[in-house]
């Protein structure tokens, strides 16, 4: 059985705003509107699908596996924006990076509070 993720939705305040900050950062290109979604495609072919919505927004957790060379691009590009970062998911290492399974990782949010994450090894991958 062949079994793959091929799009998510993204709730945003402003779909047309949150999308291109995600593909600025990430160094990717905005697709055009689909229906009531603004797609992100991520070159594994994985498309986040930005879609406006009214009142609170739950923050979701998306992951990006990236090389050590995107990293670095990727990361200055937060730096750069003056993004606050973190080394772990719960914000509490402010102004770090992580190293796990031998790896570097960062976590930083989206405008609608969504929780980024760079990083270059999966998770239980080793040293």
């Amino acid at each position: 059985m062949t079994v793959q993720l091929n799009h998510t939705i993204v709730a945003a305040h402003d779909r047309h705003a949150s999308a291109r900050f995600l593909a600025d950062i990430l160094g990717l290109a905005v697709g055009p509107p689909y229906g009531p979604f603004i797609p992100v495609e991520i070159p594994n072919g994985v498309t986040l699908d930005y879609l406006d919505t009214p009142g609170p927004i739950t923050p979701q957790h998306y992951a990006f596996l990236v090389s050590e060379d995107d990293f670095d691009t990727i990361f200055a590009r937060v730096r750069d924006a003056g993004l606050t970062y973190w080394a772990d998911p719960f914000h509490r290492k402010v102004g770090e990076i992580n190293h796990n399974d031998g790896g570097r990782g960062a976590y930083f949010d989206d405008p609608n509070g969504h929780n980024l994450e760079i990083l270059t090894r999966p998770y239980g991958s080793g040293s």
